[in-house]
C-alpha cells in the first residue's frame, strides 16, 4: 500500500470519527435540551425534599422520642373518629317524635351520651395532640410550616370541643333533635288545648260545663317526658315560652266570647259611674269566672305539668299564664272605676267590687299568692285600697251632701225632691241584705288603718242623722215657697213619700213606727189645710141665698145664679190653671187628692146646676154653664199628673263649693210612682 493510500484511508477514518460525535454531539444536545425543564422542576421541589428529610437530619434521639408521642395520641384519636361515625350513625335512628316518643327519646338519650363519650375522649386526645405539636415545634423534627397547619388545626377543633361555634362536634346534630321536640313539645299543647264553649256567654256561672277539660293523662306524660330531656340540655326556658303562649292564649280565646271590650274603658270615656253601672256588674260575674275556672284550671294544669321541676318553676309559668291571659285587665277596669269622680252611686258600686274581690280572697291568696305573682298582688292591693278609701270617704260625706242640698230651691211644682226619693231608697239599699255587711266591713278596715276602733252603732247613727238632716230639709224648703197652698202639697208629698215608701223597710224598722205615724198625721194634716185653703172655698161661691123665686122674682134669680156662676167658673179656672203643673207623684195620694176634691165641689156643683141651671140655659151654650158635673170631675181627676220634660243633672255642693252631679235635678219632674 502506498503512502498516498495509508493517508486516505487515515482521512477517512477521521471523517467517519468526526460524523459519530457530530451525532452523539446532536442526539447530547437533543437531550440537554429535554432535560431542562425536569431540572426545574426538581428545583422547585428542593425545599419539600428539604423539609421531607429533615426528620433525618434531626437529632436521633428526638426522631426516637417522637415515635412513643405519636402512639399515645393515635389511640384516642382513633376513639374519637369511632363515637363520632356512631353519633352520625344515631341520626338515622332518630324517628319521628310523634309516631315514636319513647323511641325518638331513647336514641336521643344515646346520641347525649355519644356526645358526652366523645367530649370526655376529645379533650384527651387534644392533649396529646397538643403534646405532639409542642414536640415537634420544640426539637424542630418538622418543617415551620406543617407545625403552623398542625397548630392551626388544632385550635379549631378545641373551639368546637368548648362549644365556641354552633355546629359543635356532633355537626348541629343534637340541635336539630332538640328543635325537633320542642315542636313535638307545643304540637302536643296546640292539638290538645281547647277553648271553653259557652252556649250562654252572658251567664257564664250557669254553664252546664263550666270548666276546661284537663288536658289527658298520657298527654301530661309526654310532655313531661319531653321536658326531662329539654331540661337536660338546658332548654326549659323555651319549654316555659311554649307553654305560657299556648295555653295564655286560649285563655284569651275563652274569654273573648263574654265581650269583655268594656275592660278597655278609660276614666275620660264615661261621664259617671251610672253610664258603666251595667258593665260592674258584669265585671263582677267575669271576674269570678275566670278565677274560679278558667285560671283555676291553669293552675293545677301547670303544677301537673312542672311539678317534677319544683314549685318556683311551675308558680312562675302561672303567673306569666294569668298576666297575659287577662287578669290584669280585671283588676285595672276596678282601679279605673275608683279613678272616677265621686258621688253617692259610686259608692255602691264600689262595695260591688269590694264584694267581688272580697269574695274571690281565698282564691286569690291561693292563685296568686306567690313571689311570681307580684304584678298582680300590687295591683289588687292598690284596687282594694282605693275601694275601702273611696267608699268610706263618699259614706262619711253623705250627711254633708244631704245639709248642703238646702240651698237649693225646692221643687216648682210641689213634688218630693229626687234627693228625697234617692236618699230613702238609698240609705235602705245600705241597710239591705246585699251592702250593710259589706259597707261595715270596709268601714271597719278604714278604720282600723286610722288606728280607730269601729262599732256598727256609728253605720245607725249616720244614716238616723241623715234622715233627720231630710226632715230639716224638708223644713226649710216648705218655707221657700211664696204660695203657702204649694206649700201644702209640697209636705203631703213628701211625708206621705216617707212614710209609704220607708213602712215595712230596713230603714223604717230603724227609724221606728212612731216616725212613721208621725209623717202619716202631717200627710193628713196638711191635707187637710190644703184643702180647706183651696178647693174647699169653692162651693161657697155657689150660694142659694136670694134664690127663692117668689121673694125676688125669676129675673132676679137668674141674675144672681149668673153672677155666681162667673164668680165659681174664673175661681175653679183659676185654681186648675194654677195646680194644673202641680205633682203628686203617688198614684194613692194623687188619687186620693182628687177625690176629696171632687166630694168636696161636685155634689154641691150638681145639685145646684140641677136646681138653678135651667134658669140660665137659654142664654147660650157653655157662657155661664161651663161645665156638667161629669166634665168637672173629669177635669178634677186629671189633677196633679207629672209631665214629661227632660233630665237634668242634680248637683250637690260640696265643701269646698265646688259642684258634682249626684242625682237628678230635684226641680225636675219625674214619671209618675205607681
Amino acid at each position: 500500500m502506498t503512502q498516498m493510500d495509508k493517508g486516505i484511508e487515515n482521512l477517512m477514518s477521521a471523517r467517519k470519527c468526526l460524523r459519530a460525535n457530530f451525532e452523539k454531539s446532536k442526539a447530547l444536545g437533543l437531550s440537554i435540551e429535554k432535560a431542562g425543564p425536569r431540572f426545574y422542576e426538581i428545583i422547585q421541589r428542593l425545599p419539600a425534599l428539604e423539609a421531607a428529610i429533615r426528620p433525618i437530619r434531626a437529632q436521633k434521639d428526638a426522631l426516637g422520642a417522637v415515635g412513643g408521642h405519636i402512639n399515645r395520641a393515635v389511640v384516642p384519636a382513633t376513639a374519637v373518629l369511632k363515637v363520632f361515625d356512631a353519633i352520625h350513625g344515631l341520626e338515622k335512628s332518630l324517628s319521628d317524635p310523634q309516631s315514636d316518643l319513647p323511641g325518638y327519646l331513647g336514641v336521643l338519650k344515646r346520641l347525649e351520651e355519644a356526645l358526652r363519650f366523645l367530649g370526655e375522649n376529645c379533650e384527651m386526645a387534644i392533649q396529646w395532640l397538643a403534646d405532639i405539636v409542642e414536640y415537634l415545634e420544640d426539637h424542630a423534627v418538622a418543617d415551620d410550616r406543617f407545625t403552623l397547619s398542625m397548630k392551626e388545626a388544632l385550635t379549631s377543633l378545641r373551639e368546637l370541643h368548648s362549644g365556641e361555634e354552633k355546629g359543635r362536634l356532633d355537626g348541629g346534630l343534637l340541635e336539630v333533635a332538640l328543635d325537633r321536640l320542642e315542636s313535638e313539645f307545643r304540637r302536643l299543647l296546640v292539638e290538645n288545648t281547647i277553648p271553653l264553649p259557652m252556649s250562654d256567654p252572658a251567664l257564664p256561672g250557669e254553664q252546664a260545663c263550666i270548666a276546661p277539660s284537663p288536658l289527658p293523662v298520657i298527654v301530661i306524660q309526654k310532655l313531661q317526658a319531653i321536658l326531662g330531656r329539654l331540661i337536660a340540655n338546658n332548654r326549659l326556658d323555651k319549654c316555659i315560652s311554649i307553654y305560657v303562649e299556648v295555653r295564655s292564649s286560649n285563655v284569651r280565646t275563652s274569654l273573648q266570647a263574654l265581650n269583655l271590650d268594656y275592660l278597655e274603658i278609660s276614666v275620660s270615656e264615661f261621664n259617671d259611674v251610672q253610664s258603666i253601672e251595667g258593665h260592674i256588674a258584669q265585671w263582677g260575674k267575669h271576674l269570678e269566672f275566670a278565677v274560679k275556672h278558667l285560671f283555676e284550671a291553669e293552675y293545677k294544669l301547670c303544677n301537673d305539668v312542672f311539678e317534677r321541676i319544683g314549685l318556683d318553676v311551675w308558680m312562675s309559668c302561672f303567673a306569666k299564664i294569668a298576666a297575659q291571659a287577662g287578669i290584669l285587665a280585671f283588676l285595672q277596669f276596678g282601679k279605673t272605676v275608683t279613678e272616677s269622680k265621686k258621688d253617692p252611686i259610686k259608692l255602691l258600686k264600689l262595695l260591688d267590687i269590694f264584694a267581688s274581690l272580697n269574695k274571690l280572697r281565698l282564691d286569690f291568696n291561693r292563685l296568686f299568692g306567690g313571689t311570681a305573682c307580684l304584678e298582680i298582688q300590687n295591683l289588687t292591693r292598690d284596687l282594694i285600697k282605693s275601694v275601702i278609701e273611696g267608699a268610706s270617704e263618699i259614706f262619711w260625706e253623705l250627711l254633708v251632701q244631704v245639709e248642703l242640698q238646702r240651698q237649693m230651691p225646692p221643687p216648682p211644682d210641689g213634688t218630693v225632691p229626687k234627693l228625697i226619693i234617692f236618699i230613702t231608697d238609698y240609705c235602705n239599699k245600705l241597710l239591705g241584705d246585699d251592702y250593710k255587711s259589706i259597707l261595715t266591713q270596709v268601714l271597719i278596715i278604714e278604720r282600723s288603718w286610722k288606728q280607730e276602733k269601729f262599732q256598727e252603732r256609728l253605720l245607725i247613727t249616720e244614716l238616723l242623722n241623715i234622715m233627720r238632716a231630710v226632715d230639716v230639709n224638708l223644713e226649710t224648703w216648705s218655707k221657700a215657697y211664696q204660695d203657702v197652698i204649694l206649700s201644702y202639697v209640697f209636705l203631703m208629698n213628701n211625708h206621705w213619700h216617707l212614710y209609704k215608701h220607708l213602712k215595712g223597710t230596713k230603714l223604717g224598722g230603724l227609724l221606728g213606727d212612731s216616725w212613721l205615724k208621725e209623717h202619716e198625721q202631717y200627710k193628713e194634716y196638711y191635707s187637710a189645710f190644703f184643702l180647706k185653703e183651696s178647693w174647699g172655698k169653692l162651693p161657697a161661691l155657689l150660694s142659694r141665698e136670694g134664690l127663692i123665686l117668689f121673694s125676688g122674682g125669676r129675673a132676679t134669680a137668674r141674675d144672681l145664679v149668673k153672677k155666681r156662676l162667673k164668680a165659681f167658673n174664673e175661681a175653679f179656672d183659676e185654681m186648675y190653671k194654677k195646680q194644673s203643673n202641680w205633682v203628686m207623684l203617688d198614684k194613692d195620694l194623687r188619687d186620693k187628692t182628687c177625690q176629696s176634691i171632687i166630694q168636696a165641689i161636685v155634689p154641691v156643683y150638681r145639685s145646684y146646676m140641677q136646681n138653678y141651671g135651667p134658669l140660665v140655659e137659654q142664654e147660650g151654650s157653655g157662657k155661664y154653664v161651663k161645665y156638667t158635673a161629669q166634665s168637672l170631675e173629669k177635669v178634677l181627676n186629671g189633677l196633679f199628673h207629672s209631665k214629661p220634660v227632660k233630665h237634668g243633672s242634680f248637683k250637690v255642693r260640696h265643701p269646698s263649693g265646688k259642684f258634682s252631679n249626684v242625682v237628678t235635678d230635684q226641680n225636675q219632674t219625674s214619671p209618675t210612682v205607681k
